[in-house]
């Protein structure tokens, strides 16, 4: 699987704090996204798009990409495409 790109959680809310959003709507609203999609991605539930990541580095300036995301490797092993059963 070809590597991803993650939220640095706590640069992402130091920014977003040192930016002056003190809610996830107040940074939502500026992104132009859902307050569902920060917490989605904040959580680790969701991976940042194209959209995600061109909105958080123009609201949260001056902040770059690798101070805000991270380029992870995928582990295949844990390819949720394909759901494995376990016998209990």
């Amino acid at each position: 699987m070809p590597p991803t790109v993650k939220l640095r959680v706590l640069a992402f809310t130091t920014a977003a704090r040192e930016a002056g959003y003190r809610s996830d709507y107040a940074l939502a609203d500026a992104m132009h996204v859902h307050r569902s999609t920060i917490s989605r991605v904040v959580s680790g539930h969701l991976t940042p798009g194209p959209a995600f990541i061109a909105a958080a580095l123009t609201v949260l300036t001056p902040a770059n990409f690798e101070d805000l995301f991270e380029i992870v490797a995928t582990d295949p092993a844990k390819n949720t495409d394909h759901p494995t059963t376990h016998d209990h």
